[in-house]
């Protein structure tokens, strides 16, 4: 019996994600894998059934009584697991970080279990990275938000009313959302500064044609993450950035860590101290926002300045999105066969990193 590679549609509020394109279920099939998806699962994403081509459908009940392995974009509710048989497997965002009740769940069912967002940062793990590909669309999608939202055009405008000058962007965060950010708003003719505490970023940052924010304050860490800044650090950070947010008319914030709350970088008084009509884009929203006064999801406006904290922007190019995820997922699920069977080599540090339960045995604590 071939295995039974299997994905559903995505429940998730707003989510239009599918965790199996069509062109990574043609080369499952190719490879001798059956690919049962529920009926519609890519229609959000804009792939129709019709597009999948050598792939069976079925309502949800019926493919998760099939399922080897489950793909997903994002976790399904807890009763989904109850509806896998024993010993399946699941891999996806399984947002691990705090969902001990999901966890428990999964391994009532004596499921395997791996969260791709634990994937170790390595040369090796780039082809599987889901945090890189959909940060990258995150970025994207919030400079384009950025640009919608902000009174003033981004590009520099010669008219018949004299010309406009091209509004100041500064994007704070320079992993992979931020650098996409800042690539957007330069595509858009903005004039553009980049800031991060990692001095190692400045190179790529100038490489996109902007500005490096130089603020005095270096905390290159590992894993490619920033280390946490000590309390003299921040405060010297906060007051110089808090003089420069002044010039801008956008900000767009990035810094996030996975399993932490987001850095606070910008608090309120500093936020009121930027001029009038001022926008602030809060990438890191779902994790609690790098401005104090983010409300996730909501738009906020404090002394005529406007701070929006927009959630799952992956989501609102679903299309590509999806197409780089569902190359991430099936670059991972190559790790776990071996001769046509599913066999994880726990030996492998990616294959041991994400798996979060292992045969119904809950292996990560985080």
């Amino acid at each position: 019996m071939p295995i039974t590679v299997a994905a559903l549609r995505e429940t998730a509020a707003d989510e239009r994600r599918v965790a199996i394109t069509p062109e990574v279920a043609r080369k499952w099939c190719e490879q001798g894998l059956r690919v049962l998806l529920e009926r519609g699962a890519g229609a959000a994403a804009g792939f129709p059934d019709a597009s999948y081509v050598g792939v069976e459908f079925a309502d949800a009940g019926a493919v998760l009584a099939q399922a080897d392995l489950l793909a997903c974009v994002l976790p399904p509710d807890d009763a989904v697991f109850a509806k896998l048989r024993e010993g399946a497997m699941v891999v996806g965002q399984l947002r691990p970080y705090g969902a001990g009740a999901r966890l428990d769940a999964l391994a009532a069912r004596r499921l395997t279990a791996f969260a791709l967002e634990l994937l170790p940062r390595t040369t090796r793990a780039q082809a599987m990275d889901v945090l890189s590909s959909q940060a990258a669309v995150a970025g994207y999608r919030a400079m384009l938000v950025a640009a919608e939202a902000c009174p003033k055009f981004f590009p520099m405008l010669t008219t018949a009313a004299g010309t406009i000058r091209p509004s100041k962007v500064l994007v704070i965060g320079a992993g992979v959302a931020g650098l996409q950010a800042i690539a957007t708003a330069r595509r858009l003719g903005a004039q553009v500064e980049g800031y991060d505490v990692r001095p190692e970023t400045r190179e790529q940052v100038e490489s996109l044609g902007a500005k490096f924010l130089d603020l005095g304050v270096s905390a290159a860490g590992s894993g490619g993450y920033a280390r946490e800044l000590s309390a003299e650090e921040r405060a010297a950070q906060q007051q110089a950035l808090a003089e420069r947010l002044k010039s801008f008319d956008v900000v767009v914030t990035t810094a996030a860590v996975p399993g932490r709350p987001a850095p606070r970088i910008l608090a309120a008084t500093m936020v009121e101290g930027m001029k009038a009509g001022a926008l602030i884009v809060d990438l890191a929203a779902e994790g609690g926002g790098n401005c104090e006064l983010t409300r996730p999801g909501e738009r906020v406006e404090h002394g005529g300045v406007v701070v929006l904290g927009p959630l799952n922007l992956p989501a609102g190019a679903p299309l590509h999105a999806s197409e780089m995820y569902a190359r991430n997922l099936r670059n991972f699920v190559e790790l776990l066969l071996e001769d046509g069977a599913l066999q994880p080599d726990f030996g492998d540090e990616l294959v041991a990193k994400s798996c979060v339960v292992r045969a119904g045995e809950r292996v990560f604590q985080g």
